[in-house]
């Protein structure tokens, strides 16, 4: 197996509460090449995992593996994406995109050929010479991603990084990722609240159970994936999780309210034209 996260268990300390478990026993292989979603209530530890996929947190206990190597640090096999698409303000595109590939000694003019050919799959080839404020939020992302996969990660690691934009272009993003995730070949972890996005772009999706975090289910999508085209089976499949998410929203909600927690089961059962997920 490419990936593998073997026992893995975070703790972090709060001021108040001392030691708060964030992740509890996590297990899960993943092949080389794969796109994998994790959805779940927030505060379940999804992006913890990522960060310590990254090599960016530590695990209290257990190990890490990629191609069976154990994850000891961050390294330029594993690129992050954010939710803020983190460009620098003062650079134009090609030199935000150009940034990590100058920092490996690449040469400059090798690094622009780089990076022209990954904006130009991106469909920003006409934009190299723009600053980000000059972007709208959408192609600002693009930038992000472009910069990210420049570096030929073998893991492209996304933490919710479509969750600020509207749904026209989130749709287009995910066109966009699930093309360049076909052609590069690069195993994606991506982290979203939104579930129709993980049924749309993944091939597995893992289901964590609120703090701790635990993986509460597991469920594979073997369509043919657009990235934006819902069908009766993706439906299905929306429904399915939602209904092993309702318990961990319910134990979510019941913690923030307290007593005027007052939840009815009928409101999660929402239209299939819905944006599943994205309430949670």
């Amino acid at each position: 197996m490419y990936l593998t996260i073997e026992g893995i268990e975070k703790s972090f300390s709060h001021q108040e509460k001392g030691q708060i478990k964030v992740l509890d026993n996590i297990n899960l292989e993943v092949e080389k090449g794969q796109f994998v979603s994790i959805v779940g209530p927030s505060g379940c530890g999804k992006s913890t995992l990522l960060y310590l996929i990254a090599g960016l947190e530590h695990a209290d206990k257990g190990e890490i593996h990629i191609e069976g190597k154990k994850v000891t640090s961050a390294g330029p096999d594993r690129v992050v994406v954010f939710q803020d698409d983190g460009l620098f303000p003062w650079l134009t595109v090609m030199d935000n995109v150009t940034y990590g590939l100058l920092l490996k000694k690449i040469p400059k003019k090798e690094a622009e050929l780089k990076a022209r050919e990954m904006l130009k799959m991106m469909h920003l080839g006409n934009y190299i010479d723009s600053y980000p404020h000059q972007l709208s939020g959408g192609m600002k992302q693009r930038v992000a991603i472009a910069r990210a996969l420049v570096m030929e990660p073998e893991v492209l690691l996304m933490d919710e990084p479509f969750a600020a934009l509207d749904e026209q272009t989130r749709m287009v993003l995910h066109k966009e990722l699930i093309e360049i995730w076909k052609k590069t070949k690069v195993t994606i972890f991506f982290i979203t609240h939104n579930i129709r996005e993980a049924v749309l772009l993944s091939e597995k999706i893992i289901v964590f159970a609120t703090r701790p975090g635990k993986i509460k289910a597991t469920f594979t999508s073997t369509r043919m994936k657009d990235g934006f085209t819902p069908n009766d089976s993706t439906l299905f499949l929306e429904k399915q999780i939602l209904e092993v998410l309702q318990e961990e929203i319910e134990k979510v909600l019941k913690e923030e309210m307290g007593d005027d927690y007052n939840f009815k089961t009928d409101n999660l059962h929402r239209d299939s034209s819905d944006n599943l997920g994205s309430h949670i």
